[in-house]
This record gives C-alpha cells, structure tokens and sequence, in this order.
C-alpha cells in the first residue's frame, strides 16, 4: 500500500480523531490540525503510530494559520498529497427566530473555510502531481431537516464545491470526494444517542440498525486513501445505513 501525507482537519475529538489514529495504522503520515495543537486527545495513540502523527496549531477561519500549518507539515513530510476537511460545527435552532449570526457562524466554519482550506492546499497537491481531497459532508445535505437550515444547507453546499473542485482540478489529477454519514455515535454525543427516546427513533428509521460507529466512517475515509481510482472523483458518498433513500 502506498504511504501518503495527509492534511487532516479537526483532528483532536470525534470522527476527526479516529481518522487520524486509522489513516496512522495503514502507514499514511497525517498532520492532525486542531485549535489547540493537540492530536486524537480521546483516544489512546499506540507508541508504534506516534511517529506518523504530526500535531498542528490552526483554526480553519485563519488563512495565516492554514498557511503556515501546510508549510510546517510540508516540512515534517517532504510533501503533501491529501487532504481531509473535517472541522464543522453544528447550531441547529428553529428557523423563524434562528440569528443570522448564528447561521452565518455555521456557513463560515462548514463552507467558507472548506473552500479557503482546499485553496491553501492546491499548490502542495499540484506540487506533489496530484492526490486526493475528502470533505465532510452530511446526509442532511438531501434532506429537510427541522431546526437545521443552516447546517443542512452548509453540507449542501460542500457537497457542490467538492463538484466543482473535482471538474476544475481534474486536469492537475487532483480528485475531490464528499463523505456524508449519518449518525454516528463519537464521544461527544455518546450520551444523546444513548436516550430511550432517540434510539427508538433511529432503530425505527435506520433500515440496517445504528447509529454507526466513529470506525466506519475512518475506514471509508483510509479505504478511498488506499485505492488509486482515477475516475472516481466529485461524488458524494453517502454512510447512513440506508436512512436517507428509506421510506
């Protein structure tokens, strides 16, 4: 298998932190970016993966910090030739009195720095003749949600540009993806999906059971990491257990 550097975003907790530890244990070099500089801090890193895990300083919304966290991995790597856009937030309220500020925090963080995050890496990916980008998306991106105009409409909106990037920079074969999961149980909302209520509601509406764990989703993440499919780029892949085509 093919050893790549990869650029992970929001590294430090959640999905973001179980990516890190997976793409590690299948020999890829990956640049954990968190605001606090800290790497998978809820999970335990085998000694043998700690050499492959490069710890990075930034918060997405700083172009400045992006820049000079690409350099630093960059240095650390010798080259970088993925790319995985995980940080987002989400503030879900209902949509008559939702505040702008609100909306727009959610579309700055999920949307506006994808993009600007995927421009800081163009050039190290073109450097390196070519690789991989995966944004994080949601199953939400197709589906109407209440009290989550904003984070439905910011998954929606990755899920284009990762359509456009994918068109625009095919020629510098640099292939863009959108990985949209549905639930996923992480440690931080363990506790929400462990309430009677909820998962009575996901056992009724997941036709093969759930909510998924954080694993799945890294191992789709490494898997697409792993094969070299050349025509496979612009899509959205969807990991909802059915959820989002059932009746």
């Amino acid at each position: 298998m093919v050893s790549r550097n990869i650029f992970l975003t929001g590294a430090s907790r959640g999905i973001g932190a179980v990516m890190a530890l997976e793409l590690a244990r299948r020999g890829h070099r990956v640049g954990c970016l968190s605001r606090k500089g800290l790497g998978p801090e809820s999970q335990d890193v085998p000694s043998e993966l700690r050499d492959r895990l490069v710890y990075l300083k930034g918060d997405v919304l700083d172009g400045q910090a992006m820049g000079a966290a690409l350099e630093q991995f960059k240095a650390e790597a010798g080259s970088i030739d993925g790319l995985v856009n995980n940080a987002g937030i989400h503030i879900e309220g209902p949509s008559a009195s939702q505040s702008l500020h609100d909306f727009e925090e959610v579309m700055r963080t999920n949307v506006t720095a994808t993009f600007a995050v995927c421009q800081h890496a163009f050039p190290y990916l073109d450097m390196a003749g070519g690789g991989l980008i995966v944004n994080m998306g949601s199953f939400f991106d197709k589906l109407g949600v209440r009290r989550n105009a904003a984070y439905a409409a910011s998954k929606a909106a990755t899920a284009a540009i990762t359509r456009c990037l994918a068109v625009e920079w095919a020629s510098r074969k640099i292939r863009v993806l959108t990985v949209a999961p549905g639930y996923i149980e992480t440690d931080l909302n363990k506790a929400f999906l462990e309430s009677e209520k909820v998962k009575s509601f996901l056992a009724s509406r997941i036709p093969v059971g759930g909510p998924a764990q954080a694993q799945e989703v890294a191992n789709l993440v490494a898997m697409l990491f792993a094969e070299p499919i050349s025509f496979l780029t612009g899509e959205t892949l969807y990991l909802d257990g059915g959820q989002g085509i059932a009746l």
